[in-house]
């Protein structure tokens, strides 16, 4: 069988906290992200979603080599990537690219339009210089902004212009891969329909799977085709987007879906709000069991006190969905 584009095995990423001992040795870890996995096809799009702070953005950071994975496997088309020098790495990173949160931040104001989107060329030694600016002009015309406009600086433009420029040294290299690391959440409502709908459209041109990474779960169902669900650095449910918006299995991710506004007034009423108790817990002191069980509103439903004993692992079900939860489904799993 043919190795899938991208395929991420049990990856976790820890990090020292607390400062060190006499003998140089970390006083604690944080487990930033704990034995994720999940494979992604060419065209494909895959959301990543949770509350701030589940380890979204870390596991997209590991995977693209920014961070150094603690333990388990990245693979793109079946090539092993963690454990990579730098100097390694280079002839992969052109093909997983990554568009960052903030457009401002993301880009140097001391260089032009022009050279921000040449510099990926330069650095693989991809083009002439002549060659360069021309790619520049075309990599603009590609995400809707005017190639009159090269010899600006990102101060310039307005923020959705500047996600704009962003998306466009993203495909400068010409990758198969994008990590999406919220590319919308700091730009305006009618600015983030246009962003989506220009990702859909490269998409399809360019044939690129997507990591995609958000708070808004509208965005989320719209643009992706399966959807994992983190808490606190794991993955408790992984389902394509019908099945994990029609009837989600984890209590975690009916939470989150109970939390999103009707696209229609009317319909505020029939809507059963889940609120959940208490605080997400430290990552540094998780809890025992099921890292969720504090304040999921299902555990008393679950026999023996196994929630807060045994840790459920992500795994098929009865039902043959992926999720990690010992609750059986039934029938209103949905509501």
């Amino acid at each position: 069988m043919k190795a899938p584009l991208l395929a991420v095995e049990k990856l976790t990423k820890r990090f020292p906290v607390g400062g060190r001992s006499l003998l140089g040795a970390p006083r604690g870890w944080l487990e930033a992200v704990s034995e994720v996995s999940f494979t992604l096809e060419r065209g494909q799009s895959l959301g990543l979603v949770g509350e701030s702070g589940c380890g979204k953005s870390t596991t997209a950071r590991t995977i693209i080599g920014l961070h150094h994975a603690t333990s388990g496997s990245v693979k793109l088309d079946g090539v092993e990537l963690t454990g990579l020098s730098r100097k390694a790495w280079l002839p992969h990173r052109r093909r997983v690219q990554m568009i960052f949160q903030d457009p401002y931040a993301s880009l140097d104001p001391r260089q032009t339009v022009a050279s921000i989107l040449a510099e990926p060329l330069a650095i693989h030694g991809l083009a002439k210089p002549r060659e360069r600016k021309l790619r520049a002009l075309a990599l603009l015309d590609a995400v809707g902004l005017n190639p009159r406009h090269v010899n600006r600086y990102p101060h310039e433009f307005s923020g959705g212009q500047r996600q704009r420029i962003g998306i466009a040294r993203a495909l400068a290299l010409e990758p198969d891969i994008l990590i999406c690391d919220e590319p919308v959440s700091a730009l305006d409502v009618s600015i983030q329909a246009q962003i989506i709908n220009l990702l859909k459209d490269l998409q399809d041109r360019f044939e690129l799977a997507y990591l995609f990474i958000a708070h808004d779960l509208a965005v989320v169902r719209h643009l992706c085709d399966e959807v994992c669900v983190m808490y606190l650095g794991r993955v408790v449910e992984r389902a394509s987007r019908t099945d994990l918006f029609d009837a989600p299995r984890h209590p975690y991710t009916r939470a989150l879906l109970s939390a999103v506004p009707p696209a229609y007034p009317e319909l505020e009423a029939e809507r059963r709000r889940i609120v959940l108790e208490g605080d997400v817990p430290s990552p540094t002191k998780p809890p025992t069991g099921c890292a969720f069980h504090p304040r999921c509103p299902d555990r008393d439903r679950v026999p023996g006190n196994r929630c807060a004993a045994e840790r459920p692992e992500l795994a098929p079900r009865a039902d043959g969905r992926v999720h990690a939860c010992w609750l059986e489904p039934t029938r209103d799993a949905s509501t």
